[in-house]
């Protein structure tokens, strides 16, 4: 996985907090996989739904929404919800999920972990809380593989020319019954040529047979990449998303997975994340 650059926090106030935020996600970044950069200025993430519930906040929630506000003027503080554990608060400050106690005498930041399933549940907590709309991507730029009979769903942002992405291909090929969406994703800090790359691909006849080969074999289609290629946007989206490494997955329910995950860890995910979508849209509206 390449990350973009590191994470940042916006500037203000609430300094303070982002700077313990940020030094501790630069010091662990193994127990803050999944966190992710703030998108640009005044650009929505496209699809993404909001944290904050919809239903109205409780007394306490209020209340500690607005000590918080007190304390650090100007945070973007996007969900705020009693957890089950140690009477903390969970709030999704600046797309990282932090913790404080009913009087936000304190603020807890770090992964959480279940001791008896071994799960790290602050990451499975932030991949929930931002899940993005799958339904609403704009698939006219994606190309479409479809393996076996199709049934299931599975989205890509990927870099032609990132090592990792080649191993999630390979990973790919055992995968059956699904329908993959790639968005060509080039990282230009990382990759200056991957550009030139998609581009030529995305202008070939037959897009799957081109990204195919060109896996194999590093051949790219002989053509100029002037097709009028959907490059530009789909970075300006994976941005909006708030995607900052390659190859990153998004599933069926919305999750946000980055890396090149092994077969039996994708097909878990998948399974996972097909049930999840069925439920939601059986929930009632």
């Amino acid at each position: 996985m390449h990350s973009i650059i590191a994470r940042r926090f916006r500037a203000g106030a609430h300094s303070l907090l982002a700077v313990a935020v940020a030094a501790l996600l630069c010091a662990g970044p193994a127990l803050s996989q999944g966190a992710s950069k703030p998108s640009p200025a005044g650009q929505p993430a496209i699809g993404a739904p909001s944290a904050t519930s919809a239903q109205p906040a409780s007394p306490e929630v209020a209340a500690i929404r607005k000590s918080l506000e007190a304390k650090f003027p100007g945070a973007d503080i996007k969900h705020i919800a009693k957890t089950d554990y140690l009477g903390l608060y969970e709030v999704m400050l600046d797309d990282n999920l932090v913790y404080t106690d009913p009087k936000v005498a304190y603020i807890f930041v770090g992964a959480l972990y279940d001791t008896a399933t071994k799960q790290n549940l602050t990451d499975a907590r932030t991949r929930r809380l931002n899940r993005v709309a799958i339904d609403k991507l704009p698939y006219e730029l994606a190309f479409k593989r479809v393996k076996g009979d199709g049934s299931r769903k599975l989205v890509l942002f990927s870099d032609a020319d990132c090592p990792f992405c080649h191993r999630l291909e390979t990973e790919l090929k055992g995968l059956d019954n699904v329908t993959i969406y790639t968005f060509l994703f080039p990282i230009d800090q990382l990759h200056p040529d991957a550009a030139r790359k998609s581009k030529q691909i995305w202008c070939a006849p037959d897009k799957v047979k081109a990204w195919d080969d060109f896996f194999a074999s590093g051949k790219v289609p002989d053509n100029k990449g002037d097709c009028g290629d959907p490059v530009a946007k789909t970075q300006a989206l994976g941005n909006s998303l708030k995607i900052n490494a390659t190859p990153t997955l998004v599933f069926a329910d919305g999750t946000i997975i980055p890396g090149a995950l092994p077969l039996p860890q994708l097909e878990k995910e998948i399974a996972a994340a097909e049930v999840e979508a069925k439920k939601v849209a059986a929930a009632p509206k």
